[in-house]
């Protein structure tokens, strides 16, 4: 068989976004139909994804085992999607549509949210048909690496209905390009809990445990806050089987967005005009 290319990888790489880590495998059927599109054998692909597994701090840290043969070339990709995950994740949507058209998903989708990212933009930035369906394409990626990753389920309350969900940015989406569309960047959240974190209401301590606002405390006599969020103070957030949260970006959450009285608009946090047109 002959050595991966770099498209090739890259088509792995965003099926690795698509699989839960049991999913591994060669009778997978979206391994299947890679391999087929690839020329290559599910268990050329399989084994594909589980060298990349295997740079991923989430799986390796748990004592879960990927496999110890990724090639530099793997190691390559998978340093470039972290450096600067918009632009190879885009990349990976298209190489993936080019060479494997039975694993392209339509772009405009009329189901369930995908995600708050297009609230975090100014109306005037989507001024080009170009830049919408690259956003959308990247909403879609992010949102479905997050699915996958915490298994369909609000990693703090265990909600797992689809359409109440939302792929919530650490750091937002304006603020930060590198991170856009990394996985690492991400919670699964009720659209509760993402408006919470949003906001800066609700944040994460070092080991990963909620912390909830004084603002949102001084609401205990409601039962709702108090159910819903207050008693979330102290909890560790279901973990991810992929993509652990990045440590330097929860801590960004946590000292500069947390009780931000400016994230009221996080367009105008931004330094970016809010949805009337006005600058900060």
């Amino acid at each position: 068989m002959t050595q991966w290319t770099r498209d090739e990888v890259l088509v792995a790489l965003n099926l690795y976004t698509r699989l839960n880590f049991g999913q591994f495998h060669a009778r997978q059927p979206l391994v299947i139909a890679a391999a087929t599109a690839l020329g290559r054998t599910p268990g050329s692909v399989a084994m594909k994804l589980g060298n990349l597994a295997s740079l991923d701090p989430a799986i390796v840290d748990t004592g879960r085992a990927g496999l110890a043969k990724a090639s530099k070339l793997d190691r390559d990709v998978w340093a470039a999607f972290l450096d600067d995950s918009e632009s190879v994740g885009l990349e990976s949507e298209r190489i993936t549509a080019a060479l494997a058209p039975t694993l392209a998903e339509p772009v405009d989708q009329p189901s369930a949210k995908l995600g708050h990212v297009v609230q975090d933009i100014p109306a005037d930035y989507l001024t080009s048909r170009t830049t919408m369906v690259e956003t959308r394409v990247g909403q879609r990626f992010f949102r479905r690496a997050l699915l996958s990753s915490y298994r369909g389920r609000c990693c703090m309350t265990g909600l797992a209905e689809p359409k109440l969900l939302v792929a919530s940015h650490i750091k937002p989406w304006a603020l930060d390009k590198r991170h856009r569309l990394n996985p690492s960047n991400g919670l699964l959240l009720s659209a509760l809990h993402d408006k919470a974190f949003d906001t800066g209401l609700i944040s994460l301590d070092d080991d990963l445990r909620v912390l909830v606002s004084d603002r949102i405390k001084s609401l205990a006599e409601h039962g709702f806050a108090r159910d819903s969020l207050i008693r979330l103070e102290g909890r560790r957030i279901d973990l991810p089987e992929k993509w652990r949260p990045d440590a330097g970006l929860v801590q960004w959450h946590r000292e500069e967005w947390f009780e931000c009285a400016a994230v009221a608009d996080p367009r105008r946090a931004a330094g970016l005009p809010d949805k009337s047109g006005r600058l900060p």
